[in-house]
């Protein structure tokens, strides 16, 4: 039998899970993982930026939030360039001010084999993975620090802790992203901000397009997990909205595995 929550417990879970009242962006939040944590932070209660290159995927995900209430607005940006990043800071905070969460989703995964890698395909794998969210770090996170409260949180990859299926570029900028929310953990955690990462296993989405499209790989990867099976994007709306809310307010610097037991099976 079930019963209807009684208000002290709805007060309870507001008190410790409710995002009303922040605002977030979430870079690549139109596709994948991203869209999912840009979900769950807008029903949350956040206002969200969306912040990703294609407006057809950032229009329909808007529309989708705004259709139930949620407040939610988006940026079209190229995350490839130093300028690029800037101007789509700039433009994120034109629709709900600062923010208090930024979520560093957007990647490329570009994995040739290792005598194939070129210094372009490199350039471009660390300038979206790595460069893009520590120059957002910059930018908002001694903003967060000066107010008192912030939350970073950043989407890394299996490839950051071991080699497979071709790491090559991808796997190194995923590293450089888990000791970068390290090193941000350090300067702004005393004044309020956590910054954490969160590492999937192989999950269903556009960006392992490659890999979905090949029956017997994804079969194997989910004899990999102990759950069974591989990774959605939903699986990641609920650690997304621990890790931006007050229940997490002790947790920083740590790489939380959101991937059915695949790093220990």
């Amino acid at each position: 039998m079930t019963t209807a929550a009684t208000p002290a417990t709805q007060a309870y879970l507001s008190e410790l899970f409710s995002l009303h009242g922040r605002t977030a962006v979430v870079t690549g939040g139109s596709s994948g993982i991203g869209r999912a944590i840009t979900g769950a932070l807008a029903r949350a209660g956040a206002s969200v930026v969306v912040v990703a290159r294609g407006e057809a995927g950032l229009t329909a995900t808007v529309e989708e939030l705004t259709a139930e209430g949620c407040r939610a607005a988006w940026v079209s940006a190229d995350l490839s360039t130093r300028e690029g990043v800037r101007t789509a800071a700039e433009r994120a905070v034109e629709a709900f001010g600062e923010p208090d969460i930024l979520v560093n989703s957007a990647g490329i995964n570009v994995r040739p084999p290792m005598d194939e890698l070129t210094e372009d395909v490199w350039d471009a794998t660390m300038a979206v993975n790595l460069d893009a969210p520590f120059l957002l770090g910059q930018r908002f996170g001694p903003g967060m620090a000066e107010r008192g409260h912030g939350r970073i949180l950043h989407i890394s990859s299996q490839q950051a802790h071991r080699a497979f299926v071709q790491s090559g570029a991808y796997g190194a900028s995923k590293g450089g992203l888990e000791s970068l929310a390290r090193s941000q953990a350090e300067a702004w955690s005393p004044r309020g901000v956590t910054c954490n990462v969160l590492v999937p296993g192989f999950v269903m989405t556009p960006l392992n397009a490659r890999l979905s499209s090949d029956p017997e790989k994804v079969a194997a990867l989910a004899e990999r997990t102990l759950i069974g099976r591989n990774g959605l994007a939903e699986d990641f709306a609920g650690a997304a909205v621990f890790l931006a809310s007050p229940a997490s307010a002790y947790i920083t610097g740590q790489a939380v595995f959101v991937d059915g037991g695949m790093s220990v099976h």
